[in-house]
């Protein structure tokens, strides 16, 4: 598994999903925090529970939201579970 404490679940040709990119780009470069991409139709499991949510953001595994990255939202969480 990965050490990044910052996953944002995606789909291909998802423009929310391009949209969600920036914004978690933005977030780590500003915290220094790594994240990971994976795409929902990668895994039968993230299909069903986040096929029709993406782009979705998780945060140490939990769900931290879903169609939008909420930044001072997740920045501040990020700081806070530190």
């Amino acid at each position: 598994m990965t050490d990044a404490r910052l996953t944002l679940i995606t789909r291909t040709g998802c423009h929310l999903c391009d949209v969600a990119k920036e914004a978690i780009e933005r977030v780590a470069a500003t915290t220094g925090e790594r994240w990971v991409e994976v795409d929902v139709e990668s895994d039968r499991e993230l299909e069903a529970e986040y096929g029709d949510r993406v782009p979705v953001t998780l945060l140490d595994g939990k769900e931290h939201g879903y169609w939008r990255v909420e930044e001072e939202r997740l920045l501040r969480d990020l700081t806070k579970s530190k």
